[in-house]
């Protein structure tokens, strides 16, 4: 009886060790770090070399072709960022799923610009500046805070404010665009948009955000809505319906490039002001690679000369592009100054 026991807990044992030896044990290998335009090779090993049936990869969701047991990857097609690798391979009776990621990086050191006053105008020193744009001789612009956020009609050289609208108070209102002769309006929090009529002032209708979370700033390059967040991340959205088609991540030859606030198409370019810096960042709108880098914290000290500013909050914020002239145009929140400038490289 003693022997029979031994035998069942020997086998039972034995068992056991064979089917922890019949785990399978997979290791996804990536490079960390890739400089756009390189290729890489994403492989899928099993640590003790068991068969496997297949193996489908995917970058960032999307199916790629393999062969055997890896991939290349051409950074050239993805553009610069954080992008993910799931390795789905196939064995007797089961599947298991494995993910890395990488990071792609510019090829290029940005660019450093100062700048030239070339005009100075006066900015409503009660205007928490979100949105700006100039279109048809008028700045038009967008402020923010509970039951301050207003959009604006404003003449470029005296200030004067010569059509308003202000939003429901239970909303933060943020950047702004004008497309189509329809003005869009982000709100910050609320997951949602207005759209007004360019003319009127009216309110014609509203979108809501698809994967993004919060609304900063908004732009257009002529055929489609560009959207920040707030992250390192820039929306392209549908000019019909509004929905969030696809993202591109915008980063220098070193790292990803976060809280980009107001944003302007020009010529090719994103302008951005990063949030709290006194900056613009230009980047590639397809790409998302960091080009260039203006320091405008000097914009500040002029301000300084006659108001006193919060530091953290009060900053540079607002872009406007004269198309006909190529005139740049930049305020602050709360800024009694609008100013022209001239981006010079350093």
């Amino acid at each position: 009886m003693r022997l029979q026991k031994y035998l069942i807990v020997l086998a039972t044992g034995l068992f056991i060790l064979t089917a922890c030896n019949d785990s399978y044990k997979f290791t996804l290998n990536t490079p960390k770090k890739l400089t756009i335009n390189q290729e890489a090779t994403a492989t899928l090993t099993e640590k003790n070399n068991k068969p496997v049936d297949s193996i489908q990869f995917f970058v960032n969701g999307k199916r790629v072709p393999s062969k055997g047991n890896s991939i290349k990857i051409n950074t050239k097609d993805l553009g610069v960022g954080k992008f993910s690798v799931t390795a789905l391979a196939f064995f007797p009776g089961k599947t298991k799923k494995v993910n890395n990621s990488f990071e792609v990086l510019s090829a290029i050191e940005p660019t450093i610009y100062s700048y030239k006053i070339k005009n100075v105008y006066p900015h409503d020193t009660k205007a928490y500046t979100q949105g700006l744009e100039y279109y048809n001789g008028y700045l038009y612009e967008t402020t923010g805070q509970h039951g301050k956020s207003v959009l604006r009609k404003v003449a470029l050289k005296t200030g004067k404010v010569l059509q308003e609208v202000k939003l429901n108070d239970k909303y933060f209102g943020e950047g702004m665009t004008i497309f189509n002769n329809k003005i869009y309006w982000l709100t910050w929090k609320a997951g949602k948009g207005f759209i007004y009529d360019l003319e009127s002032f009216a309110q014609e209708g509203e979108f809501k955000y698809t994967w993004s979370q919060e609304g900063w700033g908004l732009t257009n390059d002529g055929t489609q809505l560009i959207k920040s967040d707030g992250t390192h991340k820039i929306w392209y959205l549908d000019s019909i319906t509004q929905k969030e088609k696809k993202s591109i991540q915008v980063y220098t030859n070193k790292y990803a490039i976060k809280e980009l606030n107001e944003i302007e198409y020009i010529n090719g370019k994103i302008y951005a002001n990063k949030w709290q810096q006194n900056s613009i960042v230009i980047f590639d709108a397809k790409t998302g690679v960091v080009e260039g880098v203006a320091n405008l914290s000097g914009l500040k000290k002029e301000i300084q000369k006659t108001q006193k500013l919060t530091d953290q909050d009060e900053v540079l914020n607002g872009i406007a592009f004269d198309k006909e002239t190529g005139r740049i145009f930049v305020t602050g929140k709360h800024w009694g100054k609008l100013f022209e400038i001239e981006l010079v490289k350093q």
